[in-house]
């Protein structure tokens, strides 16, 4: 029997292959034991040891059923077979959640929450916000992401490093809803290490190093925002 195709616009959630391997290793099973499970216990009557071992080198991925089924067969959680999960739909499918318990938890129509998924960004309010993240056990940084807003942020903190951080303050805030102080700290802190990396590649002369300097670091913006976000930041507010 064969592999029924994905549903369209249903990829399937970020897969950790070696994860699935170590785990079938640890519990002393070859592919042809998962298979074996995933047709008896879970329906799954197309899956051979070949698709196992298919999924265990990242030839190919498992969807959201099989997955869970897998997780089911190697007795452990989804979330252990997911890679780092960023859209709504991963981090929901890692916590093993139907899309009806989430809407339910979160005071959403079923349907809404649905196009929140589809379209990979949280649209709820601060109440909704807040019971999604404790729910998924979502970090500011997680809530961030589904919502569709890294690239908004990532604007506005180019703008603070490489201007004047002080304006940027309350954007950043409308966007992560942290204390202003700690925003505040944070964003003077990346914009006193930039602007003196950049003071300090324009003394050595070499104008090609300076710009390959710049571009990493205002690529790599939200991820060493995030990092001085968790050290508590080291500027003062002013």
């Amino acid at each position: 029997m064969r592999r029924p195709p994905a549903l369209p616009n249903q990829p399937g959630p970020p897969f950790d292959a070696p994860a699935a391997r170590r785990l079938r290793a640890a519990l002393g099973m070859g592919p042809e034991h998962v298979a074996h499970g995933l047709r008896s216990s879970y329906g799954l009557p197309y899956v051979t040891p070949d698709l196992v071992l298919a999924w265990e080198r990242g030839a190919t991925t498992p969807s959201s059923p099989e997955l869970t089924a897998l997780a089911g067969v190697l007795w452990c959680s989804p979330g252990e077979l997911i890679g780092r999960p960023r859209t709504l739909r991963e981090h929901r499918i890692a916590r093993g959640l139907a899309p009806q318990d989430v809407a339910r938890a979160v005071g959403c129509e079923l349907g809404a929450y649905l196009r929140m998924e589809e379209s990979e960004r949280w649209r709820g309010g601060e109440r909704q916000s807040a019971a999604l993240a404790a729910l998924l056990g979502l970090s500011v940084a997680d809530l961030v992401t589904v919502s569709g807003r890294d690239a908004e942020l990532a604007d506005l903190l180019r703008g603070a490093v490489t201007t004047r951080w002080q304006g940027y303050v309350r954007p950043v805030g409308k966007v992560v809803p942290l204390e202003r102080r700690l925003l505040a700290g944070v964003l003077q802190e990346l914009h006193g290490i930039y602007q003196g990396h950049m003071a300090a590649t324009l003394s050595w002369g070499g104008t090609g190093d300076r710009g390959a300097a710049d571009r990493d670091f205002l690529n790599e913006i939200v991820d060493r925002f995030w990092a001085g976000v968790e050290g508590g930041g080291a500027g003062e507010a002013v």
